[in-house]
């Protein structure tokens, strides 16, 4: 039963997705990009809500009291689902996503990218894409804009081996910004490459900021070391509920 419910929240998702796209077309470019944000973050709470009642998924939110109401931030957070990419944005007034540059010519999905002025990257051409990410992320940075960024450049499956790359690292340093970190399970309810779901309650917790100014090598360790203990901790919190049904991902 919980297979069937979460094949049928996948094509849902892919659905409603697909005509949120289509349906706002005519109208989107019209909007200013403030408004715009407005569009996806009603999209995000529909698929919370979906997943809640055809799957059985709760979620929380935590640490909220750590998202600066003023000015631009970095958001660093864990990688590890779908789930994670659009339910940051209700609480973020205008995000920058860091996205892979292919996916900007995607039909209407990349339409939406540009209107919403976010930040494509190069991945064929390394340090060149290095150095035009972070020029492009302080500007926007100092702007009063949210950069959102996943620190390991990819989804992880749970309890997989974190690998952090540099990037973030030059970008906290060359923008002299403060960087919000976040940690999360989402890996155990909604699997990287996976369609069957699992009830229980994901959670995203906002962590402490960090601010500028400090050396490079020890904001990386401190990044590192605050993701991953929350991480683990909300897996730890998540395989010890009696709800939940992902045992199998577990090791």
């Amino acid at each position: 039963m919980l297979l069937f419910r979460s094949v049928l929240f996948n094509i849902l998702f892919l659905l409603t997705t697909a005509i949120q796209l289509v349906f706002w077309t005519p109208v989107y470019f019209f909007l200013p990009r403030e408004d715009g944000w407005k569009v996806v973050k009603l999209w995000a709470w529909l698929t919370l809500w979906m997943q809640h009642i055809l799957v059985g998924t709760r979620y929380e939110f935590r640490g909220t009291e750590h998202i600066p109401q003023e000015g631009g931030f970095i958001l660093a957070s864990k990688h590890q689902s779908s789930w994670e990419t659009y339910t940051m944005v209700p609480f973020l007034s205008d995000p920058s996503y860091i996205l892979k540059r292919e996916l900007m010519y995607v039909p209407i999905f990349g339409w939406f990218a540009w209107k919403m002025k976010v930040i494509s990257v190069n991945r064929g051409k390394r340090s060149e894409a290095l150095k035009e990410m972070t020029a492009t992320a302080k500007q926007q940075y100092e702007s009063g804009r949210q950069i959102v960024i996943y620190p390991e450049g990819t989804r992880k499956h749970a309890f997989e081996e974190p690998s952090y790359k540099y990037g973030i690292t030059h970008m906290y340093a060359n923008a002299n910004a403060r960087v919000l970190p976040a940690g999360l399970n989402s890996g155990l309810f909604w699997p990287r490459r996976g369609w069957m779901l699992h009830q229980g309650t994901c959670v995203l917790e906002f962590l402490p900021i960090i601010e500028p100014g400090m050396d490079p090598k020890e904001f990386s360790e401190k990044l590192e070391n605050v993701i991953e203990n929350s991480t683990n901790k909300l897996m730890q919190e998540a395989a010890n509920d009696p709800e939940f049904t992902g045992h199998e991902l577990l090791r």
